[in-house]
């Protein structure tokens, strides 16, 4: 869970918040490129930062600001913040994350990524995985992936689109599936695209991640 901040906490049942945030998601996942790329190689886990290297070389100082995330063995990327003006921001620099802004309203720490970008990592994380959420201050705080969802979306580039769970085929609209994997208790969702048939936003991934715990101590501060 993110440190508290003065930003007030939308009502989950709220249809306007609802459609509000699944506006934003649908817009935050069809903000890709317009043609097909192809997706660069994962980095070897032997070039990744230690975690208390990487930690000290993303510090601002500012506990309330999530800097980076860290998983062993798979990779240590930084985080920028969404524009206050641009709720459907993702970044498109290599090597980088996005914090969904909305999510925080919700209960949740979003996390974005182009799947031609660092998207590709989030295919990587599996159930029991542990995360490490690092804020500007150094502290960390502790997550384990828990589930991982794979929808297609019936009209992939509408903010009206449907989706079908690839594993269950569970039929959802588009606020349902915005309140399951955003709402509810703290926890982390990662989200990408994905593609398929020449279509890079085919589909979209989400992987969830519970609590374990928070470190109290700073991890590479001086």
């Amino acid at each position: 869970m993110a440190p508290k901040t003065s930003t007030k906490r939308v009502n989950p049942t709220s249809s306007i918040a609802i459609k509000a945030g699944f506006s934003l998601l649908i817009l935050v996942a069809t903000a890709i490129l317009p043609f097909s790329v192809s997706a660069a190689p994962l980095a070897a886990p032997t070039t990744l930062p230690d975690l208390s290297s990487f930690s000290s070389s993303i510090q601002n100082g500012d506990a309330s600001v999530l800097r980076g995330v860290y998983v062993d063995g798979l990779f240590a990327l930084p985080v920028v913040q969404q524009p206050g003006y641009n709720a459907g921001f993702v970044s498109t620099a290599d090597n980088t994350m996005t914090q969904f802004a909305m999510a925080t309203q919700f209960g949740s720490v979003g996390l974005l990524a182009h799947n031609y970008l660092s998207g590709q990592y989030f295919f990587e994380l599996i159930p029991g995985m542990m995360i490490q959420l690092i804020y500007g201050d150094g502290h960390i705080e502790y997550f384990q992936v828990t589930q991982v969802y794979r929808y297609q979306a019936t009209a992939p580039f509408s903010v009206y689109s449907d989706f079908v769970d690839l594993t269950t085929q569970e039929y959802l609209t588009g606020s349902a599936l915005f309140t399951k994997v955003y709402s509810g208790s703290s926890h982390v969702t990662f989200q990408t695209c994905i593609s398929q048939d020449s279509n890079s936003s085919w589909g979209r991934l989400f992987v969830i991640a519970q609590p374990v715990h928070t470190l109290v101590s700073v991890t590479g501060s001086n």
